[in-house]
């Protein structure tokens, strides 16, 4: 065992892990932030997406060793401090794009990074960037209008 300390939703924590452990156990088992899913645990379906030091990555396929002084940001993180929607959650509300909901936390997270950016995307771009996450209920379209919408929200208020 090995004591580490990292930044999880703006939390410090400082947890004793095996070496071998995934970010994803480490976040789901452990610190029980259920958002995080474990779907193929190869790194191929994107369900376990959380953003480390605001990149977004496989947390089934990153030792939770790797995130050692770094911050983490889940799902659970990106909602205000009376449990409103962040307008990417709100985005997805609004265009319909969840259904069966297990790719959605990993999509909101990739939402988050591509915001984050402060770069305005074509709808091919948005297509690519998202292109890591398999959804079987939705079809993508309503997933690239989401996305979509709260970049081009986001650019608009900020000014960019």
């Amino acid at each position: 065992m090995k004591i580490i300390k990292m930044t999880v939703n703006d939390k410090l924590v400082e947890i004793a892990i095996d070496e071998r452990e995934s970010l994803a156990d480490t976040l789901r088992n452990r610190l029980h932030l259920t958002s995080v899913k474990k779907g193929c645990e190869v790194g191929e379906c994107g369900a376990c997406t959380v953003l480390v030091d605001g990149i977004a990555i496989d947390s089934c396929l990153y030792l939770t060793l790797w995130a050692a002084d770094h911050s983490i940001l889940t799902v659970e993180g990106i909602t205000g401090s009376n449990g409103e929607l962040s307008p990417v959650q709100q985005a997805f509300v609004e265009e319909a794009a969840i259904q069966c909901g297990f790719c959605t936390p990993g999509l909101i997270m990739t939402a988050v990074e591509i915001v984050g950016s402060g770069k305005l995307y074509t709808r091919d771009e948005l297509r690519k960037l998202i292109s890591g996450h398999l959804c079987r209920c939705t079809g993508y379209q309503n997933i690239l209008n989401a996305v979509e919408r709260v970049v081009n929200e986001t650019h608009k208020i900020v000014g960019r």
